[in-house]
């Protein structure tokens, strides 16, 4: 437990989403152990090499005991169980919900540099973190972010609103669907994007069909940058503008103008992307299917 005098509280996080912003501000000293996700290349949502500097937990209370620290910070999923162990332990418990915009993310930061006594680290973030998702001047591309499993962020998320910072603008909320909602490839080829980000390897991901839209071009998106605020939110900002500064030209009225750019490897040109009617102009939230306490 924490000495008397001591300048800064020790820390156990159980989530990976807290992992990531401990891992920008606080050193290992202090941080006694991150999520045992956050050492998974699948599921981290901070550079593995980072979160190997720190101790790594399960989450168990048993675990937790052993580190004896001055706090635990989980997200607000954290079983009911664990927690009033940790507290009948002594063991302050501060909780984190998913941030769904930057305003919140920014805020979560704020909150874990005060809980940390890191203020200063956490307003260098926070500043990082305000000039990545300065927004775009360039009109709006039409665009489909496609999860797997062939779901959409709806609105109000963390990753259509990273997408509008960067000049790409949902079709998919624009067309009405909602957060989680399913998009076919069937309603993808009659009704095409410009843009497709592919978030994920799915069989249904890679299939033949989606070279074959007319006007569409598709650009991989790590989907480890959908689960988190926070830093993250930095790394999908530079992917972000960079997959809208490879976009091909539109061709001119008439087809003068011709063809697309050549692209980086990362952004696949369709052979059939000749023309395009322009249609009408989240990291989704993190799934809650196990991913941190």
């Amino acid at each position: 437990m924490r000495q008397t005098g001591a300048a800064h509280p020790t820390i156990v996080s159980l989530n990976p989403c807290t992992d990531a912003i401990l891992g920008e501000i606080a050193p290992p000293g202090q941080v006694l152990a991150l999520s045992h996700y956050s050492r998974d290349p699948a599921a981290s949502s901070m550079p593995v090499a980072r979160a190997q500097r720190y101790g790594t937990t399960g989450g168990t209370v048993e675990e937790i005991a052993a580190l004896a620290p001055d706090m635990v910070v989980a997200s607000d999923f954290i079983a009911p169980a664990t927690r009033a162990a940790l507290t009948d332990m002594g063991i302050r418990v501060e909780t984190f919900g998913i941030a769904s915009t930057v305003t919140d993310s920014r805020a979560q930061v704020t909150r874990l540099a005060e809980l940390t006594d890191r203020q200063r680290e956490g307003a260098a973030l926070n500043a990082r973190i305000a000039a990545a998702v300065a927004p775009v001047a360039d009109a709006p591309v039409s665009t489909v972010l496609w999860q797997p499993g062939g779901i959409v962020p709806g609105d109000n998320t963390l990753a259509t609103e990273l997408m509008a910072r960067a000049g790409l603008a949902s079709l998919s909320v624009q067309r009405g669907l909602r957060q989680a909602d399913y998009l076919s490839l069937e309603r993808l080829t009659v009704d095409p994007p410009r843009l497709l980000l592919v978030a994920g390897n799915e069989r249904g991901q890679r299939h033949p069909a989606l070279r074959e839209i007319p006007g569409m071009e598709v650009a991989r998106f790590d989907p480890s940058l959908l689960y988190c605020g926070g830093p993250t939110i930095i790394r999908a900002m530079k992917r972000l503008r960079e997959i809208r500064a490879q976009l091909s030209p539109l061709p001119r009225a008439g087809g003068a103008g011709g063809g697309p750019a050549t692209l980086s490897a990362s952004l696949e040109v369709h052979p059939a992307a000749t023309n395009f009617a322009v249609g009408e102009a989240s990291l989704a939230a993190p799934p809650v299917n196990g991913r941190g306490g």
